[in-house]
């Protein structure tokens, strides 16, 4: 049962248009913009965060970062390429292919260029109905597919992409997960598949079929008690998979999402298939497990994970989408010094069985602006030139933005800069990333008012924001208290005793937006307190 998707193909609320064009008749726009300068000559991006009056395919060439849902991206040398689950406003994509397609220069401006995958890949239906076969199961003749959650690696001289690919039909009967078709079983497996390419511009791929599957340790026992059983069939669920290569050269994949947790498979770096055969009726085959939000538990609210390593610090850090996508859903970090762990909390302790922190995105509001909400499902990667990590992840509207009832359907791309803790952790920044020019920050610049956000964590509830002031006698008051210093060195404001990175951003709250200064930063507990200088 994958429910934690449903909103992503059941909105359907404005007409789209058909009409068709190829992405070679689509012009980059994006334009590089270097941050060194000055901010008195920088223009800020100008695209709406409600795009609805632009959701349409027909629309398509004005999207930005419109229709973006659990993205991942990779630089060619030229070009940040993204490619993302299939889910748009309107679900204005359908008919037109599958994971859809989009690259910058500048990660600012963006172009759609169409989709990645033409047609759903043929290997699925047979392999599918093949297993189904050897356990006295009728075949599916018209599965119903969900496409999700790629990653996008480059291995060699060639770019390796892993998708999901859900089936949304009951094990039992093949009929469709409707309530009124429910059969007492679960819904069948999702596959991990991988295609490749040399050329990230053709958009052309060779697709070379199935990496794992669900797989289940309960055999032919698919039994479902009610809706409301939520004992999960399968152990570990084939989607949402993250793929690194360590510094030694190994290749893994690491995948899964609510059901028991998160698994590490080694890979074969020259077929990126796995390294051991996969055998869906052997369990020493399946992988590691690596996390798991509870002990014990076939259904947890942890999915969506992304991995990377630092090289700075020595360690993995394993990114974790925590519960439900439209409103909920925050990012937590742990880190481990080996790929298959353990991995820690910020308080030092495993974070495999329990819930994991920092916690370093949530629903959160500033001042003039809705908000954001269900903000998670992330990718990381690092810009080699300048030593800079970025975090990528779709963000939501809150329901009844500017009157709309659905516009908690609308998923916009937020790229920000990641900062790093003088202790090794990530720190996201509180504003999207817009190619500020980073001019000096003096002690000066920081006096006044700001907006103060501290992430912590409640249940589909946005984190608002309370009024701090840095006065010229070094005192803050307000949503921060104590006596505050800054290094402009380090660039670290120390307030009591909170240490925060301060960077140039744009304050895209802000009519018309203009450039602001942001910190970020880790209190004690390891929730995130984001801040931004309001304008006077």
């Amino acid at each position: 049962m994958k429910l934690k998707y449903l909103l992503i193909l059941s909105v359907s609320i404005i007409a789209v248009s058909l009409a068709g064009c190829t992405k070679d008749e689509i012009a980059p726009t994006g334009i590089k913009t270097k941050e060194p300068g000055t901010t008195t000559d920088y223009t800020a991006p100008t695209y709406a965060d409600d795009y609805s009056a632009i959701a349409s395919w027909s629309d398509r060439s004005q999207w930005n970062l419109a229709n973006v849902h659990d993205p991942s991206v990779v630089f060619d040398g030229t070009y940040y390429y993204m490619y993302s689950t299939d889910a748009s406003y309107g679900n204005a994509h359908v008919g037109h292919g599958h994971f859809l397609a989009r690259r910058s220069r500048d990660l600012v401006h963006w172009d759609f260029i169409g989709m990645a995958m033409s047609t759903e890949p043929a290997w699925v239906k047979d392999t599918l109905n093949n297993m189904r076969a050897r356990v006295g199961l009728s075949p599916i003749d018209s599965p119903r597919y969900g496409f999700w959650a790629p990653v996008i690696r480059k291995v060699g001289n060639n770019y390796r992409m892993y998708y999901s690919v859900v089936v949304d039909n009951y094990i039992k009967t093949g009929k469709v997960n409707t309530a009124d078709n429910f059969d007492g079983s679960w819904t069948e497996k999702a596959f991990i598949g991988m295609m490749e390419t040399s050329d990230l511009s053709s958009n052309q791929w060779v697709d070379h079929g199935m990496v794992v599957c669900s797989v289940s340790d309960r055999g032919t026992d698919w039994s479902r008690s009610s809706l409301n059983d939520w004992s999960a069939y399968f152990k570990y669920n084939a989607i949402d998979p993250s793929m690194i290569v360590t510094p030694e050269g190994e290749n893994w994949l690491i995948y899964g999402s609510w059901h028991s947790g998160i698994v590490a498979i080694q890979l074969n770096p020259d077929t990126g298939l796995p390294l051991h055969k996969f055998d869906i009726n052997d369990e020493s085959t399946w992988g590691t497990r690596i996390y798991t939000r509870s002990d014990g538990s076939r259904w947890q609210a942890s999915e969506g994970p992304e991995i990377m390593y630092n090289a700075e610090t020595g360690y993995y850090y394993l990114f974790l989408a925590y519960d439900e996508l439209s409103v909920a859903y925050n990012t937590r970090v742990c880190r481990a010094r080996s790929i298959r762990g353990p991995y820690y909390s910020y308080d030092g302790s495993t974070a495999s069985g329990s819930d994991c922190f920092p916690i370093i995105t949530h629903p959160y509001k500033f001042n003039n602006h809705s908000g954001w909400v269900g903000f998670s499902h992330c990718c990381v990667f690092k810009d080699e030139t300048n030593n800079q990590w970025y975090y990528c992840s779709q963000a939501r509207l809150p329901a009844n933005t500017n009157g709309n009832a659905y516009s908690n359907a609308i998923m916009m791309g937020h790229v920000r800069k990641i900062e790093w803790t003088e202790d090794g952790w990530p720190v996201v920044l509180p504003e999207r990333y817009a190619a500020v020019p980073q001019d000096a920050i003096a002690e000066s610049d920081l006096t006044g008012s700001w907006e103060v956000i501290t992430l912590n964590y409640q249940y589909k509830k946005q984190q608002t924001s309370s009024a701090m002031t840095l006065s010229s006698d070094h005192k803050a008051t307000g949503a921060v208290t104590g006596t505050w210093s800054y290094n402009s060195t380090t660039g670290i404001l120390t307030v009591g005793s909170l240490k925060l990175n301060v960077v140039r951003e744009l304050d895209w709250e802000a009519s018309p937006r203009v450039p602001t200064i942001v910190f970020t930063g880790l209190n004690g507990s390891g929730r995130s307190v984001w801040g931004k200088k309001s304008q006077s």
